[in-house]
């Protein structure tokens, strides 16, 4: 459908929605698509009055509209006739970049922004730097390093600083880019030697958003190369966003001349939300799913909300399944019916964590036993070699046989620090290769915990 007609039937929409002398003093005048850039349509209104007025009370609602309309995710923005005079008459010094990253290929995900980004203890401060960086890029926080569990909001705060810097100026060159993608990129073109054409890739950004640095790891020419692109962008003071499942210092098989150049600016840690965090995004979640609020009891909120502590995405998809199951069947929006939907979901989670739990009991207790020490000697804050060397055995074989995160394993040692618990792990691995004592106590325990082959 032609987009100014697809307009057309959504301000007759409006129309019918609202009062006469609202609708007349409000949309009357707005007839005009600016352009559609980033998947964001630009409508152009009168004044910043209008402006203001139409983001606060209606955007919403015309959003929700666009959707019957469109394949792909679109949203509307607004732009005044002042705003476009101004962009018209710096269009004749701007040219259109023509590389594969330009931007209008950003890679962004318009519904990724700050407003449906719900705060708490957890994500705070991330929250905070990240919109102090998107208001002021290149002077707030350079790079701003943001890192966390899979599935917290990492990514959306990353694309959420693109959206907003790009809603400012329409013509900032940003970029988001996974690292994997980065190597892979590198690769292809160094295969054919078309070593310029890849940095070309990157040649004129003015924000570039990093995601999953992690992934550099043992890549040592794309390290390189990366190295190259963050002294420009850093010296041309442009922005530069990077998130990783772990902290700088912690990064493992990436140069060092790297990572502490990722310390250079603000580092920000989002954690896991806490039930009162984990409801209120259940709510906003809901009022994006559907206008009615009250649609879902607060107590299936909060049962849902206890259930899935993980991370967010997979209590916004508990939550669809209710949604739709609910739905679907006609269904009345009660407990009984969400522990029904969300079944299979809780089984193997709740079964999986107990596994997990016995395995990881088992290897301790083995371990003690082994070191002729009780459970509670093993787990002590108890310092001297015949309490630590166990410790730091047991912290290893842990994480050698399960893979079980540093932070959790700190958790079946008194809460310790996951940067302590990496430290033990790490040692023992070293100390494998150098050791004969130490190689044969952890093949024992292997065979002891019964995960040996």
């Amino acid at each position: 459908m032609d987009n100014t007609i697809m307009w057309g039937e959504i301000k007759s929409q409006l129309a019918h929605e609202l009062e006469p002398d609202t609708f007349q003093e409000i949309f009357s005048s707005i007839d005009t698509i600016y352009e559609i850039k980033n998947n964001f349509i630009y409508l152009i209104v009168a004044n910043e009055f209008i402006k203001r007025r139409v983001e606060m009370l209606y955007l919403k609602r015309m959003n929700r509209m666009l959707e019957s309309y469109v394949k792909d995710k679109h949203e509307f923005r607004l732009i005044t006739e002042a705003q476009v005079t101004e962009k018209i008459k710096s269009q004749s010094d701007y040219e259109e970049s023509d590389d594969e990253y330009s931007s209008t290929q950003s890679n962004l995900i318009p519904g990724y922004t700050f407003d449906n980004f719900v705060i708490g203890n957890s994500n705070r401060l991330a929250y905070t730097s990240a919109l102090k960086v998107a208001d002021q890029p290149g002077i707030v926080a350079n790079p701003l390093y943001i890192f966390g569990d899979v599935g917290l909001g990492k990514t959306h705060l990353m694309h959420a600083i693109g959206n907003y810097i790009i809603e400012g100026n329409i013509h900032s060159n940003v970029l988001y880019i996974k690292a994997d993608q980065f190597v892979e990129d590198y690769v292809k073109h160094a295969n054919r030697k078309k070593y310029t054409e890849f940095t070309n890739l990157y040649k004129d950004i003015d924000v570039l958003l990093v995601d999953d640095i992690q992934f550099l790891a043992k890549k040592e020419k794309s390290q390189e190369e990366f190295f190259k692109l963050f002294e420009k962008l850093y010296q041309q003071q442009k922005q530069i966003v990077i998130s990783s499942d772990r902290k700088a210092s912690d990064l493992r098989d990436i140069m060092t001349r790297l990572t502490s150049r990722f310390a250079w600016g603000v580092n920000v840690d989002i954690n896991r939300p806490d039930l009162e965090h984990r409801i209120k995004i259940l709510e906003k979640k809901l009022n994006a799913e559907t206008s009615e609020r009250d649609l879902i009891p607060k107590k299936v909120l909060e049962y849902i909300a206890s259930v899935f502590d993980n991370n967010v995405r997979e209590l916004e998809g508990a939550l669809k399944r209710v949604l739709f199951y609910c739905t679907a069947f006609n269904y009345e929006f009660s407990i009984k019916n969400a522990e029904i939907a969300l079944e299979n979901l809780i089984k193997p989670k709740a079964s999986s964590r107990d596994f997990m739990k016995e395995k990881i009991t088992n290897v301790m207790s083995v371990t003690a036993d082994y070191f002729k020490i009780s459970v509670s000697d093993l787990v002590s804050k108890k310092r001297t070699r015949n309490y630590l060397y166990p410790r730091q055995i047991a912290m290893y074989l842990i994480k050698h046989l399960y893979d079980i995160p540093y932070k959790k394993i700190g958790e079946y040692f008194t809460n310790r620090d996951h940067s302590t618990v990496m430290h033990s792990v790490e040692k023992i691995y070293n100390d494998l290769h150098l050791d004969a004592n130490i190689k044969v106590d952890v093949e024992k325990l292997s065979i002891k915990c019964g995960e040996s082959d």
